[in-house]
């Protein structure tokens, strides 16, 4: 795609929460063996926080999907399911045993 079509874009910030089984597809389509240093961008959001992203592009849309231990942690998850359908159901279990994980972690710290 030319860099004219690509200010074109509509573009999306997802994190963690708002990552939905589609998205999670077009990542481990675009990334099938993960994704490297070289593969992340950084840039300010609207509160000048900086952000570090992976982008996906599909259609009319630009994703960029925050980076986080959190979607790394779903990613690894979703590739022992790989044999299940990946639906919200999914996706949502998931999401919630990592936080569940996660905040039993935080709370042994």
């Amino acid at each position: 795609m030319n860099s004219n079509n690509n200010t074109l874009l509509r573009r999306v910030i997802v994190d963690f929460k708002k990552l939905t089984p589609e998205i999670l597809e077009l990542i481990l389509k675009k990334f099938p063996d993960g994704y490297g240093d070289d593969d992340i961008i950084t840039f300010r959001n609207s509160n000048y926080d900086l952000i570090e992203a992976i982008e996906i592009i599909h259609k009319d849309t630009k994703y960029l999907v925050k980076i986080s231990s959190k979607l790394d942690k779903v990613i690894e998850q979703y590739e022992e399911h790989e044999s299940e359908k990946l639906d919200d159901q999914l996706l949502e279990d998931i999401k919630e045993s990592i936080d569940e994980t996660m905040s039993s972690n935080d709370n042994e710290e």
